[in-house]
């Protein structure tokens, strides 16, 4: 079977230096005064203002650390999926530097993989391991958002809920869980040329992500579904300091269809996730104010801890490289 090759992109691009990390981090604080300065001055944002002005700090804090909780999960999902045997300090690093390339980074997300795949080529970690564990990553931590818009779809249709906007939801994320596993048999046909690499990984990938999901360390699925719902809990605990807490299910679908905003490739998804959200919230009930007060409160953690973490991480990342140990013998 053909390979999948991660070409080493070169270093400049996924290790950007201090200056480049400090424009970011500009960037993204500008963007985040930017909305705190519209949502103080503009007119009909009155009952955002005052919700924000009102709002719980001992909920607050605790949407903070939800936050830092859920960042300490990627890492741990992230050692898992790739190396159980990679030594912790260096699974942090890398791991953390990968979400704060995700957040400074406009990149919907793939910034920080392709920068994780180049710390661990560097450190001996085989390509096509690198290749086959990225994608695998990627299913196993995106699976956990789909399941939940299953799950939370179907228990509010069964509510009583309007059947377009909770089954059909939930139809649509079962249609792709279906799709994902179909995968690997509708690629097992060899196919030459780079179109056939490219399905060989992500065929590989899938089944290393069913595997580790069947057989794998427990620690992985904790970590992979802690991943997101200390994330969830984060966006409950901002909303609730507002004092707007919709149900559990209505949340976690709302949740998982605001997410999408995340895709586009914009810095941190700043202004698509975040409409996403309002909008998801608001469509399931929420008082549109409520909805974006709760929702700024916890983008300003879910943005901001990661991109100083990450940042951090992202400095320290080549001498923590040129004193890691040979990844390739470990796994």
């Amino acid at each position: 079977m053909s390979t999948f090759v991660v070409h080493e992109p070169a270093t400049v691009d996924l290790l950007p230096d201090r200056r480049r990390l400090a424009l970011r981090l500009a960037l993204v604080a500008a963007v985040l005064a930017a909305l705190t300065v519209a949502v103080a001055s503009l007119p009909g944002l009155g009952e955002v203002r005052a919700r924000l002005s009102h709002a719980s700090a001992g909920w607050l804090l605790a949407a903070g650390l939800l936050q830092i909780l859920s960042c300490l999960a990627f890492v741990a999902a992230f050692r898992g999926v790739f190396c159980r045997r990679l030594p912790w300090r260096l699974s942090y690093e890398v791991g953390m530097a990968a979400q704060g390339t995700n957040v400074l980074l406009p990149s919907g997300g793939a910034g920080g993989l392709a920068l994780a795949a180049w710390a661990l080529r560097k450190t001996g970690m085989p390509s096509e391991r690198l290749a086959r564990r990225s994608v695998a990553f990627f299913v196993l931590t995106s699976s956990v958002n789909f399941l939940t818009a299953v799950i939370a779809g179907l228990a509010l249709a069964l509510a009583g809920g309007a059947l377009l906007w909770t089954a059909g939801p939930a139809l649509a994320a079962a249609l792709v869980i279906c799709a994902v596993l179909a995968l690997p048999r509708l690629a097992s046909r060899p196919r030459p040329g780079r179109l056939g690499r490219v399905l060989a990984a992500l065929s590989a990938g899938i089944r290393d992500a069913v595997r580790l999901a069947c057989c794998g360390n427990p620690l992985i699925l904790a970590a992979v579904i802690g991943l997101m719902a200390f994330d969830l809990l984060a966006l409950g605990a901002a909303v609730t300091a507002i004092g707007a807490l919709p149900p559990l299910g209505v949340l976690a679908l709302a949740y998982v269809l605001g997410q999408l905003g995340n895709l586009i490739p914009l810095p941190g998804g700043v202004g698509g996730a975040d409409g996403g959200l309002i909008a998801a919230l608001a469509l399931y009930g929420t008082p549109l104010g409520a909805a974006a007060a709760g929702v700024l409160a916890y983008r300003a953690f879910q943005l901001g801890l990661p991109a100083l973490l990450g940042a951090l991480a992202v400095v320290r990342l080549p001498r923590v490289l040129e004193r890691a140990p040979d990844v390739g013998a470990l796994c």
